[in-house]
């Protein structure tokens, strides 16, 4: 500052309470009070304080100081300073307080930083004073915080002091150090909360998890529904290809899908629907996962959300642990549901209706030999004239060989049906078990895959935020 201010104590020289030196006729009080600062020292404008108007430069407590208050002190205003400019001396340039507890904490603030050699005196010769300035440049840039030129000042002497001062009127017309100190805060903060992150966001694909897929199938009761709809083509069939005297047979047999209030919304003799009953009850009557069933889904779950967090640090895999693990009611409730909205019946096929027209033509020429037998019966025991070769195909009588045909035919064309059936059956069982296979991949992706992609999206999103950060 070009005058004397600060007392220097003999035995230990520290300073214990912050000051400031205030350039310009712009007020600073209001400033230095928000920084608590009750030393003040108005700087009268000379030749040598040209340049420097609007500084504020604040002489710190020592950090290293034996006093905790001190260094505290020091702490408090460092965090709103917006240029630092270290002062070492030969005897502690290389203290690991300076290097350790700043420099490398302030690495990303190489841009708002001076480093200044004081007491340059006390070194015997340049080439001392040469090697220690290098050697301190040298540590300096080990810490990561730059490769800064090293300022050489003697405060008794007065060597260097012009250089500064000129270097800190450089740093006040540029009026950019509170911009720059923002910016290496910025990137400070973002190389510390990068570490919480990982390099890579997970690849995660919507391909099906086979194990996930399983679990959810047994838990849904998907195989109870699949028999069911087996079961229920093979009765449909009967009722509409057997053998029309038997088939009423088929129509005692209870409907496999309507007892799962499945398949049907044709109403009662109620007038009830079972689509009206899933209304009010909101489920099927589909028996509730075991369990081993429950506990299967649970380590399935769990299995997704690991493999997808792999990689990632602690809390973020957690996370994304959580976001595959859906509440067990939850995800219960939705695979019955993905169950009832799934149509389990397709159009009839159209051999169905031929067999059926075919089944009732038989009968039909069954029925005319049967009667034609018993009208011949009927006149022979009434001892009327009756020739039973008058109508023959060879050797059988015509009555007898339509009663014969049509029985015949009727059981070939059952035997048949019930063959096609079987096949027709799995077919249908097919077609059923990948629609409800894509309805519990929807379920799956709804409530396991999709939270675990938005936790990964957010890591992905984190990542890329903090890499524009730190750059």
């Amino acid at each position: 500052m070009g005058e004397d201010v600060s007392v220097i104590s003999p035995r230990r020289p520290t300073t214990a309470e912050a000051a400031a030196a205030v350039w310009g006729e712009e007020p600073a009080g209001e400033l230095l009070d928000w920084l608590g600062i009750h030393n003040r020292h108005q700087v009268t404008a000379t030749g040598d304080n040209v340049g420097l108007d609007g500084l504020v430069l604040v002489d710190l407590p020592d950090f290293d100081s034996r006093e905790l208050r001190h260094r505290v002190e020091a702490d408090r205003i460092l965090e709103r300073a917006d240029v630092f400019v270290w002062v070492a001396d030969p005897q502690k340039y290389a203290d690991a307080r300076l290097h350790d507890d700043y420099l490398r904490p302030l690495r990303h603030h190489e841009t708002v930083m001076l480093v200044v050699l004081n007491q340059v005196d006390r070194l015997r010769s340049p080439e001392d004073v040469d090697r220690v300035r290098d050697d301190l440049r040298r540590l300096v840039r080990d810490d990561g915080a730059g490769d800064h030129e090293v300022w050489t000042t003697s405060a008794r002497t007065g060597t260097g002091v012009d250089e500064l001062r000129a270097r800190l009127g450089e740093v006040v017309e540029a009026r950019n150090a509170a911009e720059a100190r923002l910016v290496a805060d910025v990137r400070a903060s973002a190389e510390q909360v990068g570490g919480g992150v990982a390099e890579q966001t997970p690849e995660f694909t919507e391909e099906t998890d086979d194990r996930l897929h399983r679990a959810l199938r047994d838990a849904s009761g998907v195989p109870v529904v699949l028999d069911a709809v087996e079961r229920d083509y093979r009765r449909q069939a009967r009722a509409r290809t057997g053998w029309p005297f038997t088939r009423w047979v088929a129509s005692l047999r209870p409907d496999p899908l309507k007892r799962l209030r499945l398949g049907d919304d044709s109403a009662g003799p109620t007038g009830i629907a079972p689509s009206d009953v899933r209304a009010v009850l909101g489920r099927s009557s589909l028996p509730s996962p075991t369990p081993a069933a429950r506990a299967n889904v649970q380590l399935a779950t769990r299995q997704v959300g690991e493999d997808a967090g792999t990689g990632l640090p602690v809390r973020w895999a957690d996370a994304v642990v959580e976001a595959a693990s859906p509440e067990q009611d939850t995800l219960a409730d939705a695979l019955d549901q993905a169950v009832v909205g799934t149509p389990l019946r397709t159009r009839n096929p159209a051999w169905w209706s031929v067999v059926g027209a075919l089944q009732l033509v038989a009968a039909l020429v069954a029925v005319v030999g049967l009667g034609w037998l018993v009208l011949m019966a009927v006149l022979g025991f009434l001892q009327m004239p009756v020739d039973p070769l008058a109508f023959s195909w060879g050797p059988v009588p015509m009555p007898l060989a339509l009663l014969l045909g049509g029985v015949v035919v009727g059981w070939l064309l059952a035997l048949l049906s019930r063959v096609a059936a079987g096949v027709g059956a799995r077919r249908r069982r097919a077609q059923v078990e990948e629609r409800l296979d894509e309805a519990i991949d929807e379920v799956a992706f709804q409530h396991v895959r999709r939270p675990v992609m938005a936790v990964l999206d957010r890591h992905e999103k984190t990542r890329q935020l903090l890499e524009q950060a730190a750059a």
